[in-house]
């Protein structure tokens, strides 16, 4: 049976040790949906959404990014990481939904996959931050690790 690796032997939390382990090409991609009504969807032009606090799509790409770069600040036992590379791509898919697929890499002892999470969601979060002003109809309605690679097992999810 598994154990949570971030408690020790009493239950406590603890940073789990990862002094011992090998340096790997690590890579995580994360995706998250978020699904807006038509009104926000009409101003969708030329791969963009244009709001009065500016382009949205590029605004939450920023602000994946830098979140990402920030997980170990925000998650309380996760090891703070020198990334070496974050991509966040955002597209319409459907009518009305809207993915955000944030992929993180660093050669590393730890995953990559709270970065990639992480950044997926902010990104969301700052789609629904620049459209509300629009409507409050708005829903993020899913977050989750697509793919990861390096470290002790690989993982894909199956479609």
């Amino acid at each position: 049976m598994s154990s949570f690796t971030h408690l020790d032997a009493q239950g406590n939390p603890s940073m789990v040790d990862v002094g011992g382990k090998a340096i790997t090409k690590r890579t995580a991609t994360a995706r998250s949906v978020v699904v807006v009504n038509d009104e926000i969807m009409a101003k969708f032009n030329n791969e963009e959404i244009h709001s009065k606090k500016g382009p949205v799509f590029q605004t939450a790409i920023i602000a994946g990014v830098m979140a990402a770069k920030k997980t170990g600040d925000l998650i309380p036992l996760c090891h703070p990481l020198g990334l070496e590379n974050c991509q966040i791509l955002i597209k319409v898919i459907g009518t009305n939904e809207i993915e955000i697929l944030c992929t993180a890499s660093l050669s590393g002892k730890t995953g990559i996959e709270m970065e990639a999470l992480t950044g997926a969601s902010v990104a969301a979060l700052t789609i629904y931050d620049m459209c509300k002003a629009l409507s409050h109809d708005i829903v993020i309605k899913e977050t989750r690790l697509i793919e990861k690679t390096g470290g002790k097992s690989d993982f894909k999810l199956k479609q």
